[in-house]
């Protein structure tokens, strides 16, 4: 334990000084809003594709998905390379052309109206503080208790672990956030590969005695993916993530072009493609016949098992690097959100960024702490994480798609059909449950998308038009 500590501490600490050394030199911006948010404009691909890749692939996604312990949930990553294309060849051209620092500015200069920008930046917020941040602090804190056994509560290392992340956005911006992503990435990356090769040495490449349904890709109706839902929400699911979501897009927008920010889009498709699947279900699988269903304890177990002392200490201190690097970019893209969507117009425009990026930051991630504990115990993280994230994913991607689909939509029309798609899906969830909830996400998206026309139509006395290809590439304003 002493010398997994050790190496543990020591990775740490070059992780932190290799990031140090390399944004020392950078050009900085003059705009502050440009400088930490958007490191400058200034993100080469290979950082653009590192920090995708870091922030997405976190405990939340190691942890929780090889807790399933089958190879069903290799789909969503499979699914992801769809959501990233999109993102590279459709939103991305969009985003540069309106020269956009947040996806919600899209919608302002789309719509024409502040507030409804306002409106889904408060959700994008409630979304970051009540459901990303804190699972990413437990599920961390899950795999180091797992791993090595640690006697602490899990509140005490989640405390860790937040202000560990949090100084990199803090004190660095999004710069700091890129490169530590990147550089954590290539270390988090190559050991999950030799976990997933380890694991299948541990079984003797005999997946015999391990139940049909957890090796299967078709998923059966009452599975996690029944293979149905491929075709309804999936699909849309990716592409809000991938596309509208502050958190990822942010990392495109900070490219110096279109060009460099498409490069590093499709690099990040191609690892989620060709790495990310086979170490976000193996270890689970391999885990399910030596160890049975252990739930989410099961990535921390296989990784303590099949790895020796020292180079487990290395693997924490990647695992540790993943949940810093993807606690900092939400917390980074949340300051974003709320300092250039709602106090610079809302409150006043003349600030001081970074002492006001401080005092947000502090405040979201005193609030994910607080929140820590209600996570506790869930039964499989991941598809709690999928299921709760259909109350905003589908009406906010519904304000999008009327957006950039149609012409000469009221503002009001759309954000009453995301307030009743939010409403909808809560039915949905807590009281009536009629089909997955991947279906009913794909249902809360057309029904958002046909209030909104309707309202436009009946209240708003105008009729929408289907945008041609230069209408969405200009700034149109609708009023």
């Amino acid at each position: 334990m002493n010398l997994q500590f050790l190496v543990f501490v020591t990775i740490t600490a070059l992780i932190a000084l290799l990031t140090w050394w390399q944004c020392r030199g950078a050009r900085h911006s003059a705009d502050s809003n440009d400088e930490y948010f958007l490191a400058g404009r200034n993100l080469s691909w290979y950082f653009v594709a590192g920090s995708i890749t870091l922030t997405n692939l976190s405990t939340d996604q190691l942890v929780g998905m090889n807790g399933n312990q089958m190879l069903l949930l290799a789909w969503w990553e499979l699914a992801a390379v769809v959501g990233l294309l999109i993102l590279a060849f459709v939103f991305v051209p969009i985003y540069y052309r309106y020269n956009c620092t947040t996806t919600t500015e899209l919608l302002e200069k789309r719509y024409g109206k502040q507030s409804l920008r306002s409106i889904v930046s408060v959700l994008f917020l409630l979304g970051n503080v009540f459901l990303y941040l804190p699972i990413m602090l437990y599920t961390g804190s899950l795999f180091l208790k797992s791993m090595f056994g640690l006697e602490l509560s899990t509140l005490a290392i989640a405390g860790g672990l937040a202000a560990l992340g949090s100084s990199y956005a803090i004190f660095g911006g999004l710069r700091a956030v890129a490169v530590s992503d990147t550089i954590s990435g290539i270390g988090l990356l190559s050991l999950s590969l030799l976990v997933v090769w380890l694991s299948l040495q541990a079984i003797d490449f005999d997946f015999s005695g391990i139940p049909p349904e957890r090796l299967t890709l078709i998923g059966a109706p009452e599975s996690p993916i029944p293979w149905p839902t491929l075709f309804t929400g999936m699909l849309f699911i990716q592409i809000f993530y991938w596309s509208t979501n502050q958190t990822i897009t942010q990392r495109a927008m900070a490219a110096p072009n279109v060009g460099e920010a498409q490069r590093g889009v499709i690099a990040a498709a191609l690892i989620r493609l060709l790495i990310v699947p086979a170490i976000i279900v193996i270890p689970g699988i391999c885990a399910y016949k030596l160890f049975g269903d252990i739930g989410d304890a099961t990535f921390g177990t296989m990784v303590g098992a099949v790895l020796p002392g020292w180079l487990s200490g290395a693997f924490a201190a990647m695992m540790v690097a993943a949940v810093l690097t993807s606690f900092n970019s939400v917390l980074n893209s949340s300051a974003t959100l709320y300092v250039i969507d709602l106090h610079e117009p809302l409150i006043n425009r003349d600030v001081n960024v970074q002492h006001l990026n401080l005092l947000v930051s502090l405040a979201l991630v005193i609030t994910a702490l607080l929140l820590v504990p209600v996570y506790d115990g869930a039964e499989s993280i991941i598809n709690l994480v999928q299921q709760l994230n259909g109350l905003l994913s589908m009406p906010i991607l519904s304000v999008f798609v009327v957006g950039l689909v149609f012409r000469n939509v009221a503002a009001g029309a759309a954000a009453l059909a995301l307030l009743s798609g939010v409403m909808l899906y809560a039915v949905f969830t807590f009281l009536w449950t009629p089909l997955h909830y991947i279906h009913l996400m794909a249902i809360t998206l057309m029904v958002c998308i046909l209030i909104a026309l309707g309202v436009n139509r009946l209240l708003y006395g105008r009729t929408a038009h289907f945008s041609s290809r230069e209408d969405r590439l200009g700034p149109v304003a609708h009023g």
